[in-house]
């Protein structure tokens, strides 16, 4: 009997070694003050995101990053981030603002993704559809990442500054394509236009045979669309955490934007050449430009307002129900100061 209540505390020691070195406790205690310095994300592979060009840079003093999986879209990685998978992930400003309004509390903290003269979103046809206005939509597919997110909304913008009625818009159809098929799957027919964006889109005007029915910039400028978020609980208990995240996010932001485009590409190599794997490094090469529209990626107000009134106008957000200063903080940017 003495035998088997020691097993049973042996066991039970073994249990509870492995239990605090499992992946949460490990990380709350790698910081004297609790808080995380490993840090989990999204990537994609073949690309580089601002947080690892900040690591590899060494913007991000202790920090580690840690990849999960890989990134499908903003949606999901507000779900993600929301549910505690991810510590921080990265969405178009507009998708926020709804997951927000539903009560998914993140707060944005630094630009990610945006679009300029270099870095767009297109939406491409083939030379032989016909298709040159709002109206040649109607009917017709139009394919991109993921809905409810930036392409749905300027493709509806599209539409309705080109005249069409909600009924009208309603028959265009969107359709969900996998950012890696997209251009296969728009020269095979199978839908009439395509979202297309970096790599994807400089791989597909080289091959040629395509051209922009129109731009997200058409339609909204320079902008930067997207942001980092972490949640709220999240920056609260790991304020220094979000702090050295931020900086050094922030200084690899404006490394890229003022270092010549061709040691950014060098830099980009270096740090995919050096994952695991076997990812490509040959889609680099058609990077432009950051896209982000602000020094240093501060949050500028008119990056959200402009979406809470698209929200509002098209009757999915109800006015008053969010507030600015509830999206974003730029509390920690030092460009902001």
């Amino acid at each position: 009997m003495k035998k088997i209540w020691l097993l049973i505390v042996v066991l039970s020691v073994s249990l509870g070694a492995l239990a605090a070195c499992s992946k949460n406790d490990s990380r709350s205690t790698a910081s004297a003050n609790g808080q995380d310095r490993v840090i989990q994300y999204q990537s994609t592979p073949g690309t580089v995101i601002f947080p690892e060009l900040a690591e590899a840079l060494g913007y991000l003093g202790d920090l580690e990053l840690e990849k999960v999986s890989d990134m499908v879209g903003g949606p999901e990685s507000i779900q993600l981030t929301a549910t505690g998978e991810n510590d921080f992930g990265s969405a178009f400003n507009g998708a926020i603002i709804k997951s927000y309004a539903q009560g998914v509390k993140i707060k944005s903290v630094v630009g990610s993704y945006g679009s300029d003269e270099n870095t767009f979103i297109g939406y491409y046809t083939l030379d032989d559809s016909g298709i040159k206005t709002a109206k040649d939509l109607i009917g017709k597919k139009i394919g991109m990442n993921t809905l409810g997110a930036h392409s749905e909304f300027a493709v509806k913008q599209f539409l309705r500054d080109g005249g069409l009625t909600e009924d009208e818009i309603q028959g265009v159809q969107l359709v969900v394509v996998p950012g890696a098929s997209a251009e296969q799957i728009l020269r095979a027919g199978q839908i009439d236009v395509i979202a297309l964006s970096g790599i994807g889109k400089e791989r597909a005007l080289e091959t040629g045979g395509i051209y922009p029915v129109f731009k997200d910039t058409d339609l909204f400028g320079e902008f930067t669309a997207g942001e980092f978020f972490f949640t709220e609980k999240y920056i609260e208990e790991n304020p220094d955490t979000v702090k050295t995240f931020v900086e050094g996010v922030s200084k690899a932001i404006e490394w890229a934007r003022t270092t010549p485009r061709e040691e950014v590409i060098a830099k980009f190599e270096e740090i995919v050449s050096a994952r695991e794997g076997s990812e490509t490094t040959e889609n680099l090469k058609y990077w432009k430009s950051t896209g982000i529209a602000e020094e240093g990626g501060k949050i500028a107000e008119k990056e959200f307002q402009i979406w809470i009134d698209w929200l509002v106008e098209n009757g999915d957000l109800p006015k008053g129900q969010v507030k600015l200063e509830n999206l974003f903080t730029n509390e920690y940017n030092p460009y902001a100061k």
